[in-house]
């Protein structure tokens, strides 16, 4: 199985990683079966699998029954669960109660957080509990609505400077890795250099340490397609035709056919 000290060796010896979501035990299982070594149930399945806009109204209590499904169809990646907005902003206290319940109930060997240095402290403490912590900066999109959109962070010298200052925070308060999301490659690409623990680009460039994409993204699942997403096939499109296939055969009678029928 996968474990953090396998991550930062994979840093140590640069040898790149791939990290992709899963919001189920069928998909979880499949994605396990491709040997990725870390899968990400990210809150990101609120749209991707629930339907909603943004990822702010997906709940703890909803996270969970998603991790316990992964966790049920995964035996060898590293599995780390997504912290949902307001389930730790309010206080290490309440980060450290919600991240428990994703290693107790949901069967997550990890966690990840949104925010930059403001979050060093609650890092810190997760850390210093044995709870391991990837931490993610730049586009954050539980902050969806201060940016004003999903828009690239980081275009301009301060905000550059302010988002590498996180990642050495973070860094230092004890986070194992940084997703860095809709940044300027050439700011991916100094943060990973200085960094001593892996970088999770996402709309980052090439240089991260690793990759990681929302699978139904990837699938050709999704209506909504960042610029960073690379279609690796169009199922949605191969569901709809083999959907309209199984409806014409029960409008026809063809299905069920005879070898489909048990016989007494």
């Amino acid at each position: 199985m996968t474990t953090v000290p396998d991550l930062l060796r994979m840093k140590s010896e640069q040898r790149r990683f791939a990290v992709l979501t899963a919001h189920d035990a069928a998909t979880a299982a499949i994605v396990d079966r491709a040997q990725i070594p870390v899968i990400l149930v990210g809150d990101s399945l609120a749209n991707a699998a629930l339907g909603y806009q943004t990822t702010l109204p997906i709940t703890l209590d909803e996270m969970l029954h998603h991790c316990r499904a992964v966790a049920r169809g995964a035996s060898n990646a590293l599995l780390v669960g997504d912290l949902p907005f307001m389930s730790y902003e309010v206080s290490p206290e309440q980060a450290l109660v919600s991240a428990g319940r994703m290693l107790k109930e949901g069967g997550m060997h990890a966690v990840k957080l949104e925010g930059g240095s403001d979050q060093a402290e609650t890092v810190r403490r997760l850390s210093g509990a044995g709870i391991p912590v990837m931490g993610h900066l730049g586009l954050t999109p539980q902050k969806v609505h201060m940016f004003g959109g999903y828009k690239v962070q980081g275009r301009d010298e301060r905000s550059q400077t302010e988002i590498a200052r996180a990642a050495r925070d973070l860094e230092q308060a004890g986070a194992f890795s940084l997703v860095l999301e809709a940044v300027p490659a050439g700011l991916a690409e100094r943060i990973t250099a200085a960094s001593g623990i892996p970088t999770i680009g996402i709309g980052a460039g090439p240089h991260c340490d690793a990759q990681v994409l929302v699978l139904n993204d990837m699938l050709g699942m999704s209506m909504r397609v960042p610029r960073f997403v690379k279609r690796y096939g169009e199922l949605g499109t191969e569901i709809e035709r083999m959907a309209r296939s199984f409806a014409s055969e029960v409008e026809g009678g063809a299905f069920p056919a005879p070898e489909h029928v048990y016989k007494a």
